[in-house]
């Protein structure tokens, strides 16, 4: 079976306060876990759904009623968005977020964590969705990034110094910049074998169906005559 044994990369482009981007990991979980004749390695590209949030954050509530306008409005999307998170098996806690922060931090650990593999950076993934969606815990502070790097399986005093630089900061941002000029407006994105996007959400099928067929196409060869 492992000489016929397909393979597949997918790198996924997300800001970790991205709702969508949850139930996107989630989704694409169970879509690799449908799919177990094709090898699928994932890596977590950064996005920033605003980067103008100071790195001390802003207060929550008055974020969200600035960029939607009003309470009710607010309380249809998470309902909304709550539904969908209990058919993936997310409790979605937004009472509980308190703080909108700047994601930079949260994506130069992502970017470190891909260093130690692809299992690594994806377990930090899962835990920073986690804990800001499910526990609401500020992803700005350094604090929370140390442990949920640690607990990811990384050198936590390691991370902890390397917060406290300014390592990486351009280049996260610059490759952040990059996936808008590239077209990239709205995260999730799944970029398959560097050549084909996914976007949005999508439900698991698709995620499948997609993960089967260009799998297949580069089994054959035809990823390869396409360039």
């Amino acid at each position: 079976m492992s000489t016929s044994q397909q393979s597949l990369t997918i790198d996924v482009v997300s800001d970790v306060v991205c709702p969508w981007c949850f139930i996107g990991q989630k989704r694409l979980d169970k879509a690799v876990a449908a799919v177990p004749e094709v090898d699928v390695e994932i890596h977590w590209r950064p996005f920033q759904l605003d980067p103008t949030i100071p790195p001390e954050g802003r207060d929550r509530k008055q974020y969200m009623l600035a960029k939607f306008g009003s309470e009710e409005r607010l309380r249809e999307i998470h309902a909304k968005i709550e539904q969908l998170g209990l058919a993936e098996g997310i409790d979605f806690d937004f009472a509980a977020i308190t703080v909108s922060p700047n994601t930079l931090d949260a994506h130069r650990v992502l970017r470190w964590a891909a260093a130690n593999g692809s299992e690594v950076q994806g377990r930090l993934a899962r835990k920073l969705f986690k804990l800001y969606f499910e526990e609401g815990r500020n992803l700005g502070d350094h604090a929370v990034l140390v442990e949920a790097a640690r607990e990811a399986g990384m050198d936590a005093p390691v991370v902890e110094a390397m917060l406290a630089t300014d390592a990486d900061r351009d280049a996260v941002a610059n490759e952040a910049a990059t996936a808008s000029r590239m077209g990239i407006s709205g995260v999730p994105c799944f970029l398959f074998e560097g050549k084909y996007a996914v976007m949005g959400a999508q439900d698991t099928d698709t995620l499948a169906d997609a993960i089967r067929q260009i799998a297949a196409a580069k089994a054959r060869g035809e990823l390869d005559s396409a360039r």
